[in-house]
């Protein structure tokens, strides 16, 4: 059965420069969170356009995940959103299907600021495995601390 979590963030930076943050994600990421990733790769394509599969390698501290394998299925620089989904890893034997979906647009007309918006689809595997709360919370943390890095940087 398809289940959708939305989660919607405010953010003070502007959604241009939490775009290409997001978007340099690949080098960025276990830069900037080293808590939580311990690398990124891309191994096939480019590392930012459709077709692109990254490989990310988590921390110890990372609950249930130790790697997992994403699929850019669609990448708009122009509309500011991304969606990918999980090909391999842990994530895979919870979830039949597992796409994400992330899209930045300007709070207000001044640029002072951005809302993301995070979707995340997904089928259980089972009814045993649990909502993916720890995945939402996860998503809210990182666009909060990748905003408060840019605000400093």
């Amino acid at each position: 059965m398809a289940s959708k979590v939305e989660l919607v963030v405010e953010v003070k930076s502007p959604a241009e420069k939490l775009w290409t943050a997001m978007r340099e994600s690949t080098e960025l990421f276990p830069k900037i969170f080293p808590e939580q990733y311990k690398s990124i790769e891309t191994v096939e394509g480019d590392g930012k356009s459709a077709g692109t599969v990254r490989l990310i390698k988590y921390t110890e501290g990372v609950p249930m995940v130790t790697f997992a394998k994403e699929k850019v299925e669609v990448a708009d620089d122009e509309k500011k959103v991304v969606s990918y989904s999980v090909v391999d890893g842990e994530l895979v034997s919870f979830y039949k299907n597992f796409r994400v979906t992330v899209q930045v647009t300007d709070k207000g007309a001044d640029g002072a600021g951005a809302v993301v918006n995070w979707t995340m689809d997904f089928d259980k595997a089972s009814d045993e495995v649990p909502e993916p709360d720890v995945i939402k919370e996860t998503a809210a943390k990182t666009f909060h601390d990748l905003d408060d890095y840019l605000l400093k940087n």
